[in-house]
């Protein structure tokens, strides 16, 4: 259980369905960023939590990515 975040399928497993879905209209996620960039207007505290949680998986996903390439590095 302790490794779960350094586990290149679980995580890209959880980036694909939790932190896309609902998938239609748009990706959940998609759809929050947008608003943010829009200057989160009305976003509620549950709007916040809803992003976090939907986007959590992809911030595990590009440490891994960003492990790796250091890695990478280290070993050249």
């Amino acid at each position: 259980m302790a490794n779960l975040p350094n586990n290149w399928k679980i995580v890209v497993l959880l980036s694909l369905s939790l932190g896309l879905a609902p998938f239609f209209p748009e990706p959940h996620l998609w759809g929050k960023i947008k608003w943010v960039a829009g200057g989160a207007v009305d976003m509620a505290i549950k709007d916040w939590f809803d992003l976090f949680l939907h986007g959590f998986p992809f911030v595990l996903l590009i440490r891994l990515g960003v492990l790796g390439l250091l890695r990478g590095i280290k070993k050249n």
